[in-house]
């Protein structure tokens, strides 16, 4: 017996074999997963992982796969996914403190409901806590690092550590979890006190805003490309006559440019295709190499 199927026999109600990551991101798109374990609670994720490690099976962790790309091979291995647990949420004064796999627009309702002000940019942002703080989201001027004080994480080995602010290593787009084999397991949040209704209205404002310039109704992984210094992907992206640009059923967004959106069938490697032509002509037209915002995993 392998040393993955070892781990699947070990928690069986928890792990899925040859699950379609399809299921799983918001792009609709992606191989399969020879396991996808999805736990209960922190001791079985702490349970997972050691058993994980001690066969030395390959592990991904993955929040509620809305900025991710898995390509059509699949992931070999355990992937991990952290949505749907992790999700506790606690107010303390102007404090917030959530567990990473809570969603971040129920977790700016919340904030909002309490009276507390700071995360509204998030609310229209998909995907959880966690995804958020790997990639420090952010929005409408906003960003993660702005509300967050501290974090708590998990390194596969089970350890605990408490991160400060200066640790995070926030920047555009980054943070000390990328690269480090790091789990987000919970954040503290500094926000400010405020009116309720100014904050509800705020957010309701920005996600009108969304809704009428995001193709949110179509399969996607949200903006695809980072911003380059002193100007936005997406205009560039435009300015090169690329919007309903199609390759297989993968087409720049006829809405907003800087989203790339699963028309039908797509698959990921009509995504990564696409990606690099929009590079290419992008380049020759301005010369700016867009960089790749979402997250490629798996194999072809």
């Amino acid at each position: 017996m392998s040393s993955l199927a070892r781990l699947i026999a070990m928690f069986p109600h928890v792990m899925l074999r040859q699950e379609p990551m399809s299921r799983h991101t918001s792009f609709g798109i992606g191989g399969p997963a020879d396991a996808l374990c999805v736990p209960r609670d922190l001791a079985e994720l702490k349970a997972v992982l050691r058993a994980a490690g001690d066969g030395r099976v390959p592990i991904t962790i993955m929040g509620h796969g809305s900025n991710l790309l898995v390509r059509d091979g699949g992931i070999r291995g355990l992937v991990i996914k952290i949505s749907g647990t992790l999700d506790q949420v606690a107010v303390r004064g102007d404090n917030i403190i959530a567990g990473a796999g809570v969603h971040l627009s129920a977790l700016a309702r919340q904030a909002a409901e309490a009276g507390l002000m700071g995360l509204e940019f998030a609310a229209g942002i998909p995907g959880t806590l966690g995804g958020a703080l790997y990639m420090n989201a952010g929005a409408y001027d906003g960003e993660m690092k702005d509300v967050v004080n501290s974090m708590r994480v998990l390194a596969e080995d089970g350890t605990e550590r408490m991160l400060t602010l200066d640790e995070l290593a926030f920047g555009y787009r980054q943070s000390v979890l990328q690269g480090h084999r790091l789990i987000a397991l919970e954040a503290t949040l500094q926000l400010r006190p405020g009116p309720r209704e100014a904050i509800f209205a705020k957010i309701e404002e920005l996600n009108r805003r969304r809704r009428e310039k995001q193709p949110l109704a179509i399969p996607s992984a949200g903006s695809v490309f980072k911003r380059p210094p002193g100007n936005f992907a997406g205009t560039l992206i435009e300015q090169a006559k690329l919007k309903g640009c199609r390759i297989g059923g993968a087409e720049v967004s006829t809405l907003h440019a800087g989203f790339i959106v699963n028309v039908g069938a797509a698959t990921a490697r009509d995504v990564v295709a696409l990606i690099s032509h929009v590079q290419g002509v992008v380049q020759v037209k301005s010369g700016v190499l867009l960089e790749p915002e979402i997250r490629i995993i798996g194999e072809e």
